[in-house]
């Protein structure tokens, strides 16, 4: 949970591919099917008829994320908040998104702060944001960072303080099945990332949430 020292900056941040020609719903379900013949089943058994069509409506669910503009959620800023300047903190924002390596999933608790400059956005708008990125194949490390940066570049803020917590499936049903082991991400700007003190006003602000 250290801090990382270098500020941010959009660039530093992959974004998903946006040239990608998708498939039709049909070669989708039919490549669900060609899944369920590797794994040994038979795609046309009763129990398994729906499944194709489940799970392409699913995955339309998991990863709606990709149909969404960070910026245009952040996009209404409220200047009004009668001189406050003090720390804004959204905690316990649960999320839930799939490993880029796996497909499987993995899920936690984000909790967000800044520091307002310019001025805030509805807490809403935030739990929407950890939505966005996380309906995306994902490495929790780079959710971090693209939740900084989306922050950033909409309130441009004195600081921000972003900690992800989540269990891995990749870790826990497969592998070395290790249940229960949780991941914890960091990333601090401005701030947060220059006063060791506002870090650890961070974390004692979230005391008593759960987080381990």
């Amino acid at each position: 949970m250290d801090a990382v020292v270098k500020p941010i900056k959009a660039s530093d941040v992959p974004a998903p591919s946006q040239a990608v020609a998708r498939p039709s719903r049909e070669e989708a379900e039919e490549a669900v099917r060609t899944l369920l013949r590797w794994a040994g089943e038979n795609p046309s058994r009763e129990g398994l008829l729906e499944t194709p069509k489940r799970v392409v409506k699913a995955y339309g669910e998991f990863f709606h994320g990709y149909n969404e503009d960070p910026a245009a959620v952040l996009d209404r800023v409220f200047e009004e908040v009668a001189g406050y300047d003090d720390m804004v903190l959204v905690r316990d924002i649960h999320f839930s998104s799939h490993c880029e390596h796996h497909m499987v999933p993995f899920v936690g608790h984000a909790h967000i702060a800044y520091y307002p400059s310019e001025g805030v956005v509805g807490l809403s708008k935030i739990a929407r944001l950890v939505d966005i990125y996380a309906r995306r194949l994902q490495t929790q490390e780079t959710m971090t960072a693209q939740i900084v940066t989306a922050l950033d570049d909409a309130l441009k803020p004195r600081g921000i303080a972003v900690l992800l917590e989540a269990e891995h499936m990749c870790m826990s049903m497969r592998g070395v099945r290790k249940h229960g082991a949780t991941t914890l991400t960091s990333q601090f700007t401005g701030i947060f990332r220059d006063d060791p003190a506002e870090q650890a006003r961070f974390m004692m602000m979230l005391r008593g949430t759960g987080l381990r």
